[in-house]
């Protein structure tokens, strides 16, 4: 089989799952069936990740919508279960001084609001219906990987301060970060926030899987959408089977089936991510290291590395992976990823790993998520990452544009995603960023 490109492939059935620490961690139940006679519904959603399950469960919760979602695999199968776990508020490069750069201050405080907003709702949703998955202590450190970036942090917060108020931030020194949190040997210092967690996602994912069924959603699984026929009445051509709706949504993000959605196709760009995960550490490598944190890390980066410990003390440790595909399982990624590891802790220079996995983000050329919605067609994509969090939100967001409720008027909601150009060249750009950023990183 082909290494799996969003871009290149018809669509993702069949493919392998990952074989993450999730997975190895968390069974998952018996695969529900795909349709086995025509039937219209108020709302189709094309994909079983965070985004659809959670969308469907607003519509049918809130506004009583008779809803399906149609899994071309099975819940389990896409970047929902393939992240790193992080519920961190904030989305791909941009600071919220970019956003009031952008479209000004008050936009940019809507927006702030909406990420936060995303965080919390993920610890409402988990409280609210008793899911359990792993979730870890609040608190999110932003690592700054060199003096300039030390800088760059120090008036990020002050920004945030001086506009915002009301987040709890902490600007470390190096000897502060070594002293409370860890011995990073990479590190000028850092930012803790506190509105951040880590999470399993998976046994998540699952939670709001028994969510939309209990609310009354249909789940189809195994059920690939070859073809789709826009009109007054959707119609989608499903295995053998064909489903109506009145209204459609899009949910795969970077998974999306590349032939059922011209309204998104050529407006994203699918990037791999990589993450291993070490087998427990000892208390020495504990002690060596000066981990003292369950909390989740990210360095400042343009090409960031994310990792923290898990409840069992493994170390979870990713970036960004290979460019193309079929490069991927190449050795020269996984070195990659643990040579910057052993940066941070020379220790575990030689540490093994039980698990490594890819997976794929989206990325817009704006640099934003987008949730939209017109002539009874919607979409959410471009997380760039932080679909964890945001996807609660976003989702939220969709089932009220679907039924017309009023949302906040933010970018986020009232564009559409701008269209890449040059489409076919999306690959060779990103090589090029990818050189360039490597570049920028050793000096800003």
């Amino acid at each position: 089989m082909h290494a799996f490109d969003p871009l290149h492939a018809p669509h993702c059935q069949g493919q392998p799952f990952a074989p993450s620490y999730w997975a190895a961690t968390q069974p998952l139940p018996a695969p529900l069936s795909a349709p086995q006679s025509s039937e219209h519904f108020d709302v189709a959603i094309i994909g079983g990740g965070f985004t659809g399950l959670l969308s469907a469960y607003y519509l049918a919760q809130n506004y009583q919508q008779k809803v399906c979602v149609l899994e071309a695999n099975q819940v389990g199968f896409g970047a929902s279960a393939r992240n790193a776990g992080f519920a961190l508020p904030g989305s791909g490069r941009l600071g919220y001084g970019d956003y009031a750069k952008r479209w000004g201050l008050e936009v940019s405080r809507g927006i702030y609001d909406e990420f936060h907003g995303g965080v919390n709702r993920v610890r409402t949703l988990i409280d609210e219906h008793k899911i359990d998955c792993d979730a870890q202590a609040s608190g999110y450190l932003k690592i700054a990987h060199n003096a300039q970036a030390y800088a760059n942090l120090q008036s990020a917060a002050q920004f945030i301060s001086d506009n915002f108020g009301g987040e709890s931030s902490q600007l470390l020194s190096k000897a502060e970060l070594d002293a409370q949190f860890m011995l990073n040997h990479h590190a000028h210092g850092a930012m803790r926030y506190e509105n951040g967690f880590g999470l399993h996602p998976l046994k998540l994912l699952l939670g709001y899987r028994d969510m939309a069924i209990k609310a009354g959603v249909t789940l189809f699984e195994q059920s690939l959408v070859s073809k789709v026929k826009h009109g007054q009445r959707h119609t989608l051509s499903v295995n053998d089977q064909k489903i109506s709706a009145d209204k459609l949504l899009y949910t795969g993000n970077a998974y999306n089936n590349k032939h059922s959605h011209p309204l998104i196709d050529n407006r994203y760009l699918p990037i791999l991510s990589s993450i291993f995960v070490t087998r427990p550490l000892s208390e020495d490598e504990l002690k060596q290291t000066g981990l003292r944190t369950h909390q989740v890390v990210m360095d400042t980066r343009r090409l960031k590395y994310y990792y923290r410990l898990l409840p069992d003390n493994r170390l979870l440790f990713g970036g960004r992976g290979a460019v193309f595909a079929k490069d991927q399982h190449k050795i020269k990624y996984l070195t990659h990823l643990k040579t910057a590891l052993a940066e941070c802790f020379p220790c575990l220079k030689d540490i093994t790993h039980d698990y490594y996995w890819h997976g794929y983000i989206a990325a817009a050329l704006d640099d934003m998520p987008h949730v939209f919605f017109e002539d009874n067609v919607g979409y959410i994509l471009g997380y760039c990452g932080s679909g964890v969090s945001f996807s609660s939100q976003a989702a939220y967001r969709l089932a009220q544009l679907a039924m017309k409720d009023t949302v906040p008027d933010l970018p986020l909601f009232q564009r559409p995603l701008p269209r890449i150009p040059f489409p076919q060249l999306r690959r060779f750009g990103q090589l090029g960023y990818y050189h360039l950023a490597q570049v920028q990183d050793k000096f800003s």
